[in-house]
């Protein structure tokens, strides 16, 4: 059985094509990868949800800028 293979088309800009090999190549996938990996992510429900991805993502929270 053949199933029908969606296509999306996705203009970037230079600045929005940098980013994104940028980020791909930390991930370590290629960008077309890196983009189905983005697309399959779980969507935020909830405020909390956000602040807990937020947290994860800024490291240690030991760390501090003083104010000077």
């Amino acid at each position: 059985m053949v199933f029908p293979v969606a296509i999306l088309t996705v203009r970037l800009t230079a600045e929005e094509e940098r980013l994104l090999a940028k980020r791909s190549q930390g991930a370590g996938m290629k960008k077309a990868t890196y983009v189905r990996y983005l697309i399959r992510e779980e969507p935020f429900i909830t405020g909390a949800d956000v602040l807990a991805d937020a947290a994860g993502r800024m490291g240690d929270s030991r760390l501090r800028i003083s104010r000077k």
